[in-house]
């Protein structure tokens, strides 16, 4: 671990010298490239000073208590190391986890896919709270959201929609919600009291750009029609609802949102290419052994991930066996208690692979 920091070190300083050159300042395409780099590095490489300091702090403190005649000076010393030594061991941990292998879509926007699944109106309706409730937890993190297509039911409803959700750092926690959500609670209309368990599937995709997935404009198919739905903004009189198809793998892409037919196509494309960045992204997955993929859950959109109890006021996570009683809470987009319980088993998955 340590030739690795010193490394990192090393080469924050050089990069350090490249901005403060005046050559490299006034090509500033290369200055923001190093920039870049640089604040990349910057959390490891000052987690690594203070730990090196905190070491040289603690060798001084055993010196004392070493050398020193006078008791209560020794006392004193023996006291600062013990702490020192706990806040090394802290920060050994924290730059462990500042040294795991990055998620390169960490930093990306969000398209965000709900479908409710088997159970009619119940599911539908499960399917709008999980909506509303990633569209409050993106206003919390001041995020900006977008819809791209949606098909409701007209009473709070959703059987499927799709979001754009922009914001730096989303993908990084958002990527924790896909798979199958499941509900169980009484429905309004049953008069027995009985629970009824209903489930939504929510897909969660990095958005793109060209250089990551082309697409040849012979594989896809564009249909035009006229936008439908509930009222509001979705419907007017114009050909202006856009439906793509790529035609090799099948994948079918709708977008009504705006009364702009080019506008809907390119939101169409944005989604499109994210579903099929995805599918290349799950196929190199697939490849991989199973030792090295991530032991927090995958992400496959078959995997039931949790739980949402009503009569209880439970949220149950199955990845990682963690269950919180503020269901009211949670769906008002409240999320962040179990996003970080699965942050941190998986880092603490990977670092039993750290060498």
């Amino acid at each position: 671990m340590f030739d690795k920091l010193d490394f990192i070190l090393e080469k924050y300083q050089e990069l350090s010298a490249k901005v403060a050159d005046p050559a490299v300042i006034s090509d500033q395409a290369n200055w923001q490239k190093y920039m870049k780099e640089m604040a990349e590095l910057e959390p490891i490489v000052k987690a690594y000073e203070k730990y090196k300091k905190m070491k040289s702090e603690l060798e001084d403190a055993w010196e004392i208590v070493n050398m020193e005649d006078d008791e209560e000076m020794r006392e004193m010393a023996k006291e600062e190391a013990k702490g020192l030594e706990a806040g090394i061991e802290e920060i050994e941990q924290q730059m462990k986890v500042l040294l795991l292998p990055k998620d390169p879509n960490d930093d990306k926007n969000v398209i965000l896919e709900v479908r409710a699944g088997t159970g009619g109106d119940e599911a539908a309706l499960f399917g709008g709270d999980l909506l509303r409730m990633y569209l409050r937890y993106a206003e919390r993190k001041r995020w900006k959201t977008e819809i791209i297509d949606i098909n409701d039911t007209g009473i709070g409803g959703v059987k499927e929609a799709t979001v754009m959700i922009k914001g730096k750092g989303a993908y990084s926690r958002m990527k924790w919600e896909g798979g199958v959500h499941r509900v169980q609670r009484v429905p309004e209309t049953e008069s027995s009291g009985r629970i009824h368990t209903s489930a939504a599937t929510i897909a969660i995709y990095p958005e793109v750009d060209d250089v990551e997935v082309r697409i040849d404009p012979n594989d896809i198919k564009v249909d035009v029609y006229r936008a439908s739905g509930n009222g509001g903004q979705c419907v007017n009189t114009t050909d202006s609802a856009v439906r793509i198809t790529h035609l090799p793998t099948g994948m079918v892409v709708t977008c009504q949102d705006e009364k702009d037919q080019i506008m809907n196509k390119e939101k169409a494309m944005r989604v499109l290419k994210a579903r099929l960045y995805d599918k290349m992204m799950q196929e190199q997955s697939d490849a991989l052994s199973a030792q090295i993929k991530s032991q927090i859950g995958s992400g496959d959109r078959s995997e039931k991930i949790r739980t949402y109890n009503f009569p209880q006021s439970r949220v149950s996570d199955h990845r990682i066996n963690m269950t919180i009683y503020k269901l009211d809470q949670f769906l008002d987009g409240d999320i962040d208690e179990i996003i970080d319980g699965l942050i941190t088993a998986d880092q603490a998955a990977k670092m039993k692979d750290f060498g």
